[in-house]
């Protein structure tokens, strides 16, 4: 079983990644400064190159909007929960992981991962229900970021945020609740997981139960909460500011 990606960001970010193995590319005939790069990249990691006309492209990627670009690459496994503790434990850094309680929108989690990746995340958790799946909208919108970036699929996100404290993960659960604690005053150089609640309702009160602490964005304007994909995309470049200034 294989997957479709395509855009030439994404496209190239799966062919430099290490999770998802690239089979063949399609690229759109004709000249090309992006796709000649791209072209390049799939000759380096010997993957085969075919040439397509343009309706053809529109054909194999269900939608006009693929840039010229199109990979076909391993079907997505989500990874184990123990795999990414031990990805933490490998790199000899501090912790730092996403988890998603009920992101259910394809370009919000797509989003999301883009952000977590740039951020250095670790990898990020869904739970096996209230979480949308990985689809083509997602991997577009994570621009190639699964190609770096593991993805964990629990049973129990409770149990889960548990196994992380007893590895001496200390875990903080985003909110607007008045009793917060404002985002920059929390001390992020440590070993740290921050849990992003649902478009729509937030973090469900489990959740809230098994966090060490709750963190709310400050908000200066009218607006009372901002979209999940942004929220998330503040808290973490955070934890970036903070443990650069290290």
């Amino acid at each position: 079983m294989s997957d479709l990606i395509y855009g030439i960001h994404a496209v190239r970010e799966s062919l430099l990644g290490e999770l998802r193995k690239p089979l063949e590319l399609f690229l759109l005939k004709g000249p090309g400064g992006r796709l000649e790069e791209v072209a390049r990249a799939a000759a380096t990691a010997g993957i085969p190159v075919r040439l397509r006309d343009r309706p053809d492209l529109d054909r194999l990627a269900a939608t006009s909007h693929h840039q010229g670009a199109v990979l076909r690459v391993e079907s997505f496994a989500y990874q184990d929960l123990e795999d990414l503790l031990g990805r933490w434990r490998n790199s000899g850094g501090r912790a730092f992981f996403l988890l998603l309680d009920g992101i259910t929108d394809p370009h919000n989690l797509g989003a999301i991962l883009r952000s977590a990746e740039a951020a250095g995340c670790h990898g990020v958790v869904v739970p096996k229900d209230r979480s949308c799946p990985v689809t083509v909208v997602v991997d577009k919108a994570s621009a190639g970021a699964l190609a770096h970036l593991p993805l964990v699929q629990v049973t129990n996100l409770a149990r889960t945020l548990e196994e992380l404290k007893r590895q001496g993960v200390w875990v903080y659960g985003l909110a607007g609740d008045e009793g917060a604690t404002p985002l920059y005053g929390v001390d992020f150089a440590g070993d740290i997981a921050l849990v992003l609640g649902s478009e729509g309702e937030g973090l469900r009160s489990n959740i809230r139960r098994h966090c060490d602490g709750l963190v709310a964005l400050p908000m200066a304007g009218a607006v009372s909460s901002l979209n999940a994909s942004v929220a998330a995309g503040v808290a973490m470049f955070e934890v970036v500011r903070q443990r650069q200034k290290i």
